[in-house]
């Protein structure tokens, strides 16, 4: 079949009706399109209309899925906790004048767990904190020579805090004094005590000492003790007091009378004082670093203490606090006797007899004299220390 076979519109057969024919066609088509808009129009206004109500009632009867709430403090929440990013802080310790402070002690605290280090600058001063968990914080530094400083501040989540420069100020300048004596001092002291030390404010009682653990005297001192008893004016009104009851008594008749027989019995009273003091109190208790004084013992039984004081005659305390045979009190009252046959009358002199009659003397005179010294010395003495002063000798009753 053609295709005018099948054309619902009559083909004209002849080229002069062909022009006609399209026209026509043309007018054909155009109102059949016309209507065919008409018709699609009609049909789209209720399809609009249709899907809008259709979405307006699934507005209205269709709700969202409901979301899950968590309440604060749930179990779900202690599970689910807020992440938050460590930071950093950083900075730098510089001198007043603004140069760096190596090996500066940095001490980190915070509110956190973990926040709590410590650090040293470097060589050039700075210091750096990693890791560190937000909020709030302070820095401690410390230096040797500077005083401590402290800086505050806050650290944001994942924040990289630079502090900057921390300026150390100089420490204070202070000296700490101690106070305190040399054992040669603590001796000058105790000597200056037992220089004041008079029975019955007038006989020098040099000699004693009321400090147990006094301190040993140095050659020096010994000499400066035996020097201060020998010119002590009680000792010249005792040497003179005995040359007068010699010479009234004619003892040393060699001597003669008048005043020149008193002189000689005087020189020689005093000479052997001279003697027995040097040789007996400093020159060989230099010599044999023995201490020449009597320590006082104040306790005990009356016959404890007598037996002490008679031994003292004999033993002493050596220069290294131990006792000891007292050969400086035995071979003084030897040496001052056998220094006295020199100046005393020839009739008077008796070679080694007197002597060895001298020295003993000299050693019963200091027996009697510690005795003396440890039941009633001390209660007529004035001027005397405390036996609880210990060293420091500054203390008297």
């Amino acid at each position: 079949m053609s295709f005018t076979d099948s054309c619902p519109y009559p083909f004209p057969r002849d080229r002069r009706g062909s022009f006609v024919f399209w026209m026509e066609l043309m007018k054909e088509v155009k109102v059949r399109e016309f209507m065919f808009l008409q018709l699609k129009s009609r049909l789209v206004i209720p399809v609009f209309v249709s899907v809008g109500w259709i979405s307006l009632c699934c507005g209205q009867t269709t709700s969202p899925a409901p979301t899950s709430k968590v309440a604060p403090g749930s179990p779900a929440s202690e599970q689910q906790p807020t992440q938050q990013l460590p930071g950093t802080i950083k900075g730098i310790v510089v001198d007043p004048s603004g140069a760096v402070v190596a090996s500066a002690r940095v001490q980190l605290t915070g509110e956190n767990k973990g926040s709590q280090r410590e650090a040293r600058s470097g060589s050039d001063g700075q210091f750096s904190f990693a890791s560190i968990p937000p909020g709030a914080f302070q820095l401690t530094i410390t230096a040797t020579g500077f005083a401590p400083q402290t800086f505050s501040g806050t650290l944001q989540p994942g924040e990289i805090q630079t502090v900057g420069s921390i300026a150390l100020n100089m420490a204070e300048a202070s000296t700490e004094v101690y106070v305190g004596l040399t054992q040669v001092e603590v001796a000058e002291e105790q000597i200056k005590i037992e220089e004041k030390q008079r029975v019955l404010g007038i006989v020098p009682n040099f000699y004693v000492t009321y400090i147990p653990d006094a301190v040993p005297l140095t050659a020096r001192e010994k000499f400066k003790l035996a020097w201060r008893t020998v010119i002590d004016p009680f000792t010249v009104v005792v040497v003179s007091g005995a040359a007068g009851v010699e010479q009234a008594q004619n003892h040393f008749a060699g001597y003669g009378q008048g005043a020149q027989g008193y002189a000689k019995r005087f020189g020689a009273g005093y000479g052997d004082t001279i003697v027995g003091t040097f040789i007996g109190g400093a020159i060989l208790p230099s010599v044999l670093k023995q201490d020449p004084r009597y320590f006082y013992k104040g306790t005990g039984s009356k016959a404890f203490r007598f037996g002490y004081a008679i031994a003292n005659a004999f033993i002493c305390k050596g220069d290294n606090r131990r006792w000891q045979p007292n050969y400086s009190n035995i071979l003084g009252s030897l040496a001052a006797g056998g220094i006295s046959n020199l100046y005393y009358p020839r009739q008077d002199r008796d070679g080694a007899g007197l002597t060895v009659e001298n020295a003993a003397i000299g050693i019963g005179a200091t027996a009697i004299g510690n005795v003396f010294q440890e039941f009633v010395a001390r209660r007529l003495t004035r001027k005397v220390p405390n036996q609880s002063s210990a060293k420091s000798g500054n203390l008297a009753n």
